[in-house]
């Protein structure tokens, strides 16, 4: 795992919210890491999230759920995912990325386009979450080759200066988010092609979609959404179980190890 940077891509993330990293995985790490995302998937069969979390996510037959097969929180249940993605370096440079003082895993998942697969609309992810924060950021890598054929992510660069915490479903419409956002329609988007082993780096909310895959084949990636240290309950469920947000008030502190692990600084 390559987790150098430089500080002109430093600029260039918080300029734009998003930053493409070539060869952040090696073949061998990319083989290891799509092996355990593999048996995960199995582990999990139709249940989204993997061990203590909102158990009310199960696979379906809507439209959302023929935009990718999705699972949730992996490093839960497989030790490879954990490794990959609780990686004490990584979280230092999201630090650096971020300016945030520390790092929090708040979900990994897995997005894999089925051959065929719906578009996925543009949205913004910190506001789906139980926090809000402009220092949340996701990491997206590519476990296949990510093309315009197949789905690749597009970035909007600098949306994440303008956005709020408005936000909508990931829908049929891919303009929905506009509605909210009228500004956002002159941004000319960011492709963000990727071969596997390429990875993305996005801010929470940053605006970015992906494209239906048009091929026989699947495009596969593994993902981990992270929340700054100091990230308060916004009243918002999400991925929490209802025992967890039974526990919560707003405004508490979200820094349950188990749930939410710190990986920079260690404690």
């Amino acid at each position: 795992m390559n987790t150098r940077i430089t500080s002109e891509q430093i600029a260039f993330y918080n300029e734009n919210g998003f930053l493409v990293l070539k060869d952040f995985l090696t073949p061998e790490e990319v083989e290891e890491l799509r092996a355990a995302v593999t048996a995960a998937v199995v582990q999990m069969g139709k249940q989204k999230v993997a061990g203590a979390g909102n158990q009310a996510l199960v696979e379906g037959e809507t439209y959302y759920d023929k935009v990718f097969v999705q699972r949730l929180n992996l490093w839960k249940i497989n030790p490879t995912v954990k490794k990959y993605f609780l990686n004490e370096a990584l979280g230092e440079m999201l630090c650096r990325l971020t300016g945030a003082r520390g790092m929090r895993v708040w979900h990994d998942q897995t997005l894999q386009k089925q051959p065929w697969a719906n578009p996925t609309a543009w949205h913004l992810d910190n506001p789906y979450w139980s926090f809000h924060s402009r220092q949340a950021i996701s990491i997206w890598i590519a476990l296949d080759d990510a093309t315009l054929q197949n789905g690749c992510l597009y970035y909007l660069p600098g949306s994440h200066k303008l956005a709020r915490f408005d936000n909508v479903d990931i829908g049929q419409n891919m303009d929905a988010l506009f509605q909210h956002y009228p500004e956002f329609r002159n941004i000319e988007p960011e492709a963000a092609v990727m071969k596997a082993g390429d990875a993305g780096l996005h801010n929470g909310l940053t605006a970015h979609a992906a494209g239906p895959n048009m091929t026989p084949r699947w495009r596969r990636a593994m993902t981990c959404a992270y929340m700054p240290e100091g990230a308060t309950f916004n009243g918002v469920q999400n991925i929490l179980s209802k025992e967890q947000v039974a526990r919560l008030q707003i405004g508490d502190l979200l820094n349950d190890e188990s749930q939410n692990p710190l990986i920079w600084p260690k404690q």
